[in-house]
């Protein structure tokens, strides 16, 4: 069942920089450069504020790619208009902490400020320690990036909210089969982001940065988040990689042939390529079939190995 409100984690300026004067002022906000008020000019899809406004931002910052507008619009639109009121947001104090707060108003713009785009917020009389959330909890909010959808965590933020304990980890995801193989193997796109150097696409290609950050990891999409967005060292492709935590059937193809779009249309730059790896601890001989007439996706194999040894 959709549940009736979302759930975000925001970051309140680089490494929290602003997050004390804004839990101070009860709001959350943002800028990117957008020096205007956006009243009247925040559409209910963010593609259309996206097509509007990512050629501002590459206006008003040449220097920077079709990626780092869609990111810088795409975050605006989220906390001006896509993050609604009653909806959750957690927020770093940049001290291994989380302020949560309900968003209490619609957006208002305060010229000549840090964050001129905000939204009132009423925080909750209490902290969440990073320690105490769940891996997978830890790995949502600390993504890369202004906002970062945390809503499959629901229930386990609710308890932090309600004082109860924080339930078990379950498989979600309607391709794995198994709870156990998913609970092994669950940290795989952490570990390939955190590892990347060292593995055969390490050679090639560099997961996606904006200033230094990494922002190809969840990288969004009209269709969804890509797991992993990178390109060649030398600028000319842009690799989609969809991860699949067991076995992948051939439904994967269609997912990446849809992010492979996307990126096609709205990311590539100065006749830039775009090709798709799908990456899985087994596939099948469907996938293999639509695989073999497909000539710019490619199946990678990863193995886990799991062992005790007597102390």
């Amino acid at each position: 069942m959709t549940p009736v409100k979302s759930y975000y984690r925001i970051m309140l300026g680089r490494g929290s920089m602003h997050a004390q004067e804004c839990y101070d002022g009860e709001f959350i906000g943002t800028h990117f450069g957008f020096d205007f008020d956006l009243s009247g000019e925040l559409p209910d899809d963010w593609r259309a504020f996206n097509a509007k406004y990512r050629e501002v931002y590459l206006k008003n910052h040449p220097d920077k790619s079709k990626v780092a507008a869609g990111l810088a619009c795409g975050a605006v639109w989220s906390i001006c208009k896509g993050i609604r009121k009653g909806d959750i947001v957690l927020c770093p104090n940049g001290q291994g902490q989380y302020w949560v707060g309900e968003v209490a108003g619609d957006y208002y713009y305060e010229a000549d400020t840090f964050f001129p785009h905000r939204r009132k917020v009423a925080w909750l009389p209490f902290l969440i320690e990073r320690s105490a959330m769940s891996q997978s909890l830890q790995n949502s909010t600390g993504s890369i990036g202004t906002v970062s959808t945390i809503t499959k965590h629901a229930e386990e933020i609710e308890s932090f909210i309600g004082g109860h304990t924080r339930p078990q980890l379950i498989a979600t995801d309607e391709l794995v089969e198994d709870a156990s193989e998913f609970a092994l193997e669950k940290h795989l796109e952490d570990f390939l982001v955190q590892n990347w150097s060292s593995t055969e696409l390490g050679k090639t290609h560099d997961v996606y940065e904006v200033d230094g950050e990494l922002v190809g990891q969840q990288f969004p999409s009209d269709t969804g988040p890509i797991d992993i967005l990178a390109i060649s060292k030398d600028q000319k492709e842009l690799l989609v990689i969809e991860l699949k935590k067991g076995r992948a059937s051939d439904v994967v193809l269609g997912q990446v042939q849809r992010y492979m779009g996307y990126v096609q249309d709205e990311l590539t730059e100065n006749g830039q390529k775009v090709r798709g790896i799908i990456i899985a601890l087994d596939d099948d001989l469907r996938l293999r079939r639509a695989l073999s007439v497909t000539n710019n996706i490619d199946f990678y194999r990863y193995q886990v190995n799991f062992k005790l040894f007597r102390g």
